[in-house]
């Protein structure tokens, strides 16, 4: 079954059966299946943008468009999805339950919840405004995935002005690095970042926006550091 037929079902079922969204979430991903994992990872991501709407307490039409931009949402299936952000919006446990409910599903695989925070940062900076409750909802979540201050700094450097961000903040590696330790790490974040490690991970396809996103801010700082020590 497709993704996002199974996405319909669970849709239909919580509106029915009055469950929890995020502990349904948690069920489904107990169940197995690559199919449902990503259902699972898909509706982590709605549920917690959901949240994020209330953290500067409107929800704009640029921040929508990067939704669907993340997941290319099929027509005809956009009912489902808007009916799980209304759930998660209803929902009166707080979004501190949520992330730490998501955090124990990805608990062997940081890497999946540092897509969810990219995710969410590309959805909370399309308005080109990061305002400062998304900022600190942002960094709470980050907290609650389990990812200290100097993590955080690093997925906020490849999304807030990246340009202008130490690039060794963004690569996460040492200043005093040698060259040769420089490109063994840079070629490893290529690898860890191309898309098909992400759809390994068990992210639906249409994520791929944000592999491409992260790649992009992971060659600029490699390029900036080249031309800064002058290697070919």
């Amino acid at each position: 079954m497709a993704i996002w037929d199974l996405l319909e079902s669970f849709a239909s079922g919580i509106m029915s059966g009055g469950q929890r969204l995020i502990d349904a979430v948690y069920g489904m991903m107990s169940s197995g299946g690559s199919a449902r994992r990503q259902v699972a990872f898909t509706v982590a991501m709605i549920a917690l943008t959901a949240k994020m709407a209330k953290a500067d307490g409107v929800v704009t039409e640029d921040e929508i468009s990067a939704f669907s931009e993340l997941f290319d949402i099929p027509a005809g299936e956009e009912k489902n999805v808007a009916r799980l952000f209304n759930l998660a919006k209803q929902d009166v446990s707080g979004y501190e339950y949520y992330a730490r409910r998501i955090a124990g599903m990805f608990a062997d695989e940081p890497q999946a919840l540092e897509d969810i925070l990219d995710g969410l940062f590309h959805i909370a900076k399309a308005d080109h405004v990061l305002h400062e409750g998304e900022l600190a909802y942002l960094k709470r979540v980050s907290e609650l995935f389990g990812f200290d201050a100097h993590h955080f700094g690093c997925i906020k450097a490849r999304h807030v002005h990246p340009e202008a961000s130490d690039p060794y903040i963004i690569l996460d590696i040492d200043r005093s690095a040698s060259e040769e330790e420089l490109r063994r790490h840079y070629r490893r974040l290529v690898n860890e970042t191309h898309p098909d490690r992400l759809i390994a991970r068990g992210v639906p396809e249409e994520f791929v926006t944000i592999a491409n996103d992260r790649l992009a801010a992971v060659n600029d700082a490699w390029t900036r550091i080249r031309q800064e020590r002058g290697i070919r």
